[in-house]
């Protein structure tokens, strides 16, 4: 990399993402662990809905929270027969909703990851979750200047990661939900990962 200035490309964004860490709300984060917390003693489920990015993420936490916290943890877009089917169907703006109007019930967690919090088919996820009786949260950002988009409006409880950054926020997603299971973990005194 003979034309880039590779060492301050990483120091800016190494800072980016720590001034993002370091802006983390604690009480937003405290909210979503006593969400979790509620669901595993109503015995209900958490379901993730995202696209791309936001996405790959949660599938990763659907297997660590219902292996570590042995909490029901469904991520939607890991059934690709069923995700296509509601997107050739009726359209992918619906494919979050028509997936939760068969799986969610009142008092599960709906969990929707959108960088810009703005994609289409995880605001009508929320929609639907809403109507059947979820409770509801959001992992997103402040990308372009957006604070959460139209998500971070919409839920009960909306973690906003502080960064522009598209990448930045997709970083931050994961170590929210690593956050999160790890303080659940040390709440309900349950093993720690090794």
């Amino acid at each position: 990399m003979e034309n880039v200035d590779f060492s301050g490309f990483l120091d800016a964004y190494k800072a980016d993402l720590i001034d993002a860490i370091n802006a983390l709300n604690q009480t937003d984060l405290n909210q979503l662990t006593s969400e979790i917390l509620s669901v595993m003693d109503n015995g209900g489920t958490i379901h993730f809905i995202g696209n791309g990015g936001s996405a790959a993420t949660p599938s990763h936490s659907a297997g660590d929270w219902s292996k570590e916290l042995g909490v029901k943890t469904v991520c939607h877009t890991d059934n690709t027969a069923s995700l296509t089917a509601w997107a050739n169907d009726t359209g992918y703006g619906n494919i979050f909703a028509g997936a939760l109007g068969t799986w969610a019930k009142a008092g599960d967690l709906v969990v929707g990851y959108s960088g810009s919090g703005n994609s289409e088919n995880v605001l009508n996820g929320m929609v639907k979750a809403r109507e059947i009786g979820c409770r509801t949260a959001a992992i997103t950002g402040n990308y372009k200047n957006g604070g959460g988009g139209k998500l971070a409006q919409m839920v009960d409880v909306a973690i906003i990661c502080e960064t522009t950054s598209m990448e930045r926020i997709e970083d931050l997603q994961l170590i929210i939900n690593h956050m999160v299971k790890e303080a659940v973990k040390l709440e309900r005194n349950l093993p720690s990962h090794s």
